[in-house]
């Protein structure tokens, strides 16, 4: 039987290279690539196109949740388990309505990692057993919380505003998201008339808040 295809993604150094040790000590999975941004981890799942995707939610350029949306758009069967330290149930349910199969703490026992991607390729899903009862109860109270960026901006807007909020210029966002100057200019006004902010900084503040930023 062929080894189980992983591709690490998140921006830390060290916790990549901790659990790819980890890892290569199972011969039935083996890490085929590493990436240290959102946008790179979805390029190399187009590319490597592996079995599963361990992808943390703080990454710079483009957040896990909205790299698990492109991923699950563009590359298919690919099944994308987010290993985060964040438990906050808006994370997990968001992180599930981009099509994310698991979502692991990374807190969990180095074990719970292997049941995890056990799970997520037989067809399940997977989540750690803290975070499954406070997304049950965010499903019944989901209705009554207010609005976040995730009901308020689309896709795109909220690539855009995580590129804004991480210093990047206009001519840089259009580089990495293949748009024109005009059409990011256009995103930033959308953005700013939609969430009633008035300058960068707000913008800065709001994305951080609801963790569609890497910065700390």
């Amino acid at each position: 039987m062929n080894p189980v295809r992983i591709l690490l993604a998140d921006d830390h150094k060290l916790f990549r290279l901790g659990l790819r040790q980890l890892i290569e000590q199972h011969r039935e999975v083996e890490v085929v690539a590493e990436a240290a941004t959102g946008l790179e981890a979805v390029a190399l799942s187009k590319q490597f196109l592996p079995d599963v995707i361990l992808l943390d939610i703080s990454m710079p350029e483009l957040n896990g949740i909205e790299a698990a949306r492109r991923i699950h758009e563009e590359a298919g069967d690919v099944r994308v388990i987010i290993v985060s330290m964040h438990s906050d149930r808006r994370y997990v349910l968001e992180a599930l309505r981009a099509g994310v199969r698991g979502y692991l703490l990374k807190d969990s026992a180095p074990e719970e990692i292997f049941q995890a991607i056990r799970k997520v390729l037989s067809g399940e899903f997977y989540l750690s057993p803290n975070i499954n009862e406070q997304v049950i109860s965010a499903f019944v109270k989901r209705s009554s919380e207010s609005p976040s960026a995730f009901d308020i901006l689309s896709g795109r807007e909220r690539e855009v505003l995580q590129l804004l909020a991480e210093g990047k210029s206009t001519k840089q966002i259009a580089d990495l998201l293949n748009l024109s100057a005009k059409t990011v200019e256009s995103h930033r006004a959308h953005i700013m008339e939609k969430l009633n902010l008035h300058s960068l900084p707000e913008l800065t503040r709001y994305a951080l808040r609801e963790g569609l930023s890497s910065l700390e």
